[in-house]
């Protein structure tokens, strides 16, 4: 069986590699090809375009790249072309993969198309349901809510499991008692530059200015840790910390472990925090915030941006997005999840209904046994 698969960014490139694992077990002879990242090249799959030349965010990066786009579009339709592939599988990164989708359909109909980890359509941009549906052979969704809401449409998606829950109860399983609480204030800014340079800043000031009145009132002192995204060199953090009592890690969940309470740039972050058990308080910055928020209920077609307060169906981390998006609202925020031990202990404990909602499934196996299941019988 050849392989070809399409993942944009970092957390992608994570769960395309756990497929092509479980896919190998099952498939010794399988091929693999495809625009990804280094954990995919680790697993056998020959990478044609990495994703850092792939993860670009917001209008003015997507206009300021577009000859690199069109140049990467060019690249994966002539390479689907050449290796004619029994299954193109895209994981996320809607814009590009639903473009590859469509020529792939036209082009290769006897391809198998599979989107693992579609495109959060049940947020914004809903008419998307209807071209994912007519595009792909396979929907496999990675949160308990997205076959219902694709039911609404009349169409099928199967929830496979969350790879986050997965990919978390593995390593708390291979860390158990080995690290406690401590005082220290982790900051995720996010993984891609153009975020982390507009969210890094004022979240690192915000910290800076509560664990200085902390240390002042109550004589506690706090650490600032920095979670460094994979794909980003450590140089270019450099210029946010210049104070030498802040420092970067690329052992995300360690830090988040041993936090007493999480900064956290909204995205799959806010789960993986909520999942390791520390308070956070999610950010997200919006450009033209104070002219575009109103359009909210316009343009998105859920109550909450964030995965933990929307598979919580309630508000369990306060959300500071777009014109809440202020050093002083994550100053008063940040100061409470620090304090208030009433205010941590309610949010601990929605975060064990969580973990209960996405449940124990194993996504990538599940995935895997789906995808060649159906194989065997178009065979």
């Amino acid at each position: 069986m050849r392989y070809f698969l399409i993942a944009g960014e970092a957390s992608g490139d994570l769960h395309a590699a756990r497929l092509i694992e479980e896919l190998r077990k099952r498939d010794s002879a399988a091929s693999f090809t495809g625009l990804g990242g280094d954990k995919m090249l680790a697993e056998g799959c020959e990478i044609l375009v990495h994703y850092r030349e792939m993860a670009y965010m917001g209008i003015v990066a997507v206009l300021q790249n577009l000859r690199k786009i069109r140049t990467n579009l060019h690249t994966a339709k002539t390479s689907l072309l050449r290796e004619k592939p029994d299954v193109l599988v895209l994981i996320d990164y809607p814009s590009f993969n639903l473009k590859i989708a469509a020529f792939c359909r036209k082009h290769l109909p006897a391809t198998k198309i599979v989107y693992y980890i579609p495109p959060k359509v049940w947020a914004w941009k809903t008419w998307r349901v209807h071209k994912i549906a007519r595009l792909c052979d396979e929907v496999l969704g990675i949160f308990p809510f997205e076959p219902a809401f694709y039911a609404r449409y009349g169409y099928r998606c199967r929830y496979v499991g969350n790879p986050t829950a997965e990919e978390i109860v593995q390593w708390k399983t291979l860390h158990a008692g080995e690290l406690p609480r401590e005082h220290i204030i982790a900051i995720l800014p996010g993984s891609r530059k153009g975020e982390i340079s507009k969210c890094l800043p004022t979240m690192l000031a915000a910290a800076k200015v509560v664990a200085d009145r902390i240390a002042a009132q109550r004589s506690e002192s706090y650490r600032i840790v920095v979670a460094g995204a994979p794909g980003i060199d450590d140089s270019f953090y450099a210029p946010y910390l210049r104070d030498t009592d802040i420092c970067l890690t690329r052992d995300t969940y360690r830090l988040v472990s041993q936090a007493a309470a999480a900064v956290v740039n909204s995205g799959t972050a806010t789960l993986e925090t909520a999942l390791l058990g520390c308070p956070q308080v999610a950010v997200y910055h919006i450009a033209c915030s104070k002219h575009l928020m109103w359009l909210k209920p316009l343009v998105f077609s859920i109550p909450y941006f964030t995965l933990v307060n929307l598979i919580a169906e309630k508000e369990v981390i306060k959300e500071l997005v777009g014109g809440y998006f202020t050093q002083a609202n994550m100053e008063q925020e940040l100061t409470r999840l620090l304090t208030d031990t009433a205010y941590r202990r309610c949010m601990l404990t929605a975060y064990k209904d969580i973990t209960l909602r996405l449940g124990s499934i194993p996504a990538a196996q599940n995935a895997a046994h789906i995808i060649t299941a159906a194989q065997k019988t178009l065979q």
